[in-house]
Order: structure tokens, then C-alpha cells, then sequence
């Protein structure tokens, strides 16, 4: 696997598939995830999805920084055992949507159980940066973007830059 991961963009149909479960926790995963990693920094993104990359396995990388340390995290086959009732607005952006911004409406905590990169069972509880990034990222691993979380006017707003990004996407995917 290639240390250099592209990020896809809105438009390709890749993102809109759903990723299933890591079941080898090996040295392939070791290496995506560093991968993903760096593809992140390269990028100044605090979170990616495997599916943002091509790869269709339930991986999430967050680097929200703060009292979770200076380090990226891996969360593999993540998924929430609870999220708070307490829901706020957002401005929520995405690598594969360059550009385009707007807020999201989402729970404001979560417990999210997952595995690290080792294949060790973990848990974990946010209501700060973290748990924003965790459910956006989550989206993408089942093909949902922030934007399908917008109103229609809000939708209809945006409609060039989406359109143009959407060409831009589907050309990208089309020399793959």
C-alpha cells in the first residue's frame, strides 16, 4: 500500500459506499492507518475516514488535539453505545468537500466503543471536539456526507459549488 493516500472528492462514487469491519489487525493496518495519519496532516484535516481514501474498512483517524494529546487516534470498527439527548449547531467542513462549510446539527457527547490499530477492545466518552469528529467521520463510513444532514434551502445554497465539486470528483474517478 502507498504511504501517499489521496482524498477523494465530492462526486466520486466511492464515498458514498459503505465500509465494512476490520477483522486482520496486521501490519497492512498498521500502515493504512499511518497513512491515513499523515494523509490528514498533509491535508490540515482533524479527521478522516478510510472511505475518504478509497477503503472501504471501518477506520477513523481524529486529531482533535487538547486533553486528548498532540497525537492522532485510531478508531477501529467504531461505533456508539450512546450519545447525549443535548443536540447543537456546528460549522462542520470536510476534506472531500474543499470549499464548502455549514452548520450541523448533531449530539453534543458520545460513548463510542472501538478497537485500536492492535485489535484492543476500547471505550471511550467526548462532548467537546472529539465526539463532532467521531460522528461526522462515522457518517462516512456508511456514505453519508455532512452535507445530507442540511436542509433543502440550505442544500440549494450551496448547489454551484457542489455541482462544480461534483464534476471535479467524478473526473477524478474516472482516471482511477
Amino acid at each position: 500500500m502507498t504511504d501517499e493516500l489521496e482524498i477523494l472528492v465530492y462526486g466520486n462514487p466511492e464515498l458514498r459506499k459503505k465500509s465494512v469491519p476490520v477483522v486482520s489487525f496486521d501490519d497492512d493496518l498498521t500502515r493504512l492507518v499511518h497513512s491515513m495519519m499523515a494523509a490528514m496532516r498533509r491535508e490540515n484535516g482533524i479527521g478522516l475516514a478510510a472511505a475518504q481514501v478509497g477503503v472501504h474498512r471501518r477506520i477513523i483517524i481524529a486529531h482533535p488535539g487538547g486533553r486528548h494529546g498532540a497525537q492522532p487516534l485510531a478508531f477501529v470498527n467504531p461505533e456508539f453505545i450512546a450519545t447525549a439527548s443535548e443536540r447543537c449547531s456546528f460549522e462542520e467542513g470536510c476534506l472531500s468537500l474543499p470549499g464548502i462549510t455549514a452548520k450541523v446539527d448533531r449530539p453534543v457527547g458520545v460513548r463510542v466503543r472501538y478497537q485500536d490499530p492492535t485489535g484492543q477492545e476500547r471505550q471511550l466518552d467526548d462532548d467537546d471536539l472529539l465526539a463532532r469528529i467521531l460522528q461526522h467521520e462515522h457518517d462516512h463510513l456508511s456514505g453519508i456526507l455532512f452535507v445530507d444532514h442540511l436542509s433543502l434551502l440550505r442544500r440549494k445554497l450551496i448547489a454551484k459549488k457542489l455541482k462544480t465539486l461534483a464534476k471535479r470528483g467524478a473526473a477524478a474517478a474516472a482516471l482511477d
